[in-house]
Order: structure tokens, then sequence, then C-alpha cells
């Protein structure tokens, strides 16, 4: 299952009141960043096949079945500082994550 913290959930809903026709959260894990992989989120009218589908806090959130397995009790943070905002991800799979906080490795 995914969580969002409240700042994320806050800052998620902002940035879909400026989409159009696009309700739902794709989160995905895509080989590549600084280490192995890395997260992708994307705002997507529909789910596809094979999609899973969790809400938190009144936000759908959508992860192909590639992805699930790598997102099993991640929560999205979201924080500010003077460089600007970010969204940052606490997964207890990964072994190594990048300072970046959007790229990790779950291997040795």
């Amino acid at each position: 299952m995914v969580k969002l913290s409240p700042t994320a959930q806050e800052e998620i809903q902002r940035l879909l009141s400026k989409q159009q026709q696009k309700p739902c959260l794709r989160l995905a894990i895509k080989p590549g960043g600084c280490h192995e992989l890395y997260y992708d989120m994307s705002f997507v009218e529909n789910p596809e096949p094979g999609d899973r589908l969790f809400e938190s806090q009144n936000t759908q959130i959508l992860i192909d079945e590639q992805s699930y397995s790598y997102v099993h009790d991640l929560v999205i943070d979201y924080s500010q500082d003077l460089m600007g905002g970010a969204f940052r991800f606490h997964n207890p799979q990964a072994k190594i994550t990048c300072g970046c906080g959007n790229s990790f490795s779950v291997g040795q």
C-alpha cells in the first residue's frame, strides 16, 4: 500500500486542480536515475489494464503491475526549502537511495 503524507496530499491536490480531466495519480518505477531505479509520477485520466488502484487521503493512485512489487509500504512526502519543493519517497525496500531522493536500489 502507498501512503501520502498530509503535505504530499496537499501538493498533489494543488497540482490536480490544474489538470483537465486527469483525476488519477500514476506512480511508476522505471529503470535509470543515479541508482538502479527511479520514481515517476504523472496524472492520467483512466487506469490501464493490470493497474492496481489505491486511495490515500481522497487521492486515487494507480500503480502498474511491474512497479507494484517496489512500492509496498511506500510513503510519499512533500517538503519545501530555499531551493523549492520536492516530493520525497520513504521506501522500506530501498537498500540505497540517492541524495536527490528520487532514485534508489533494492540490491546490495
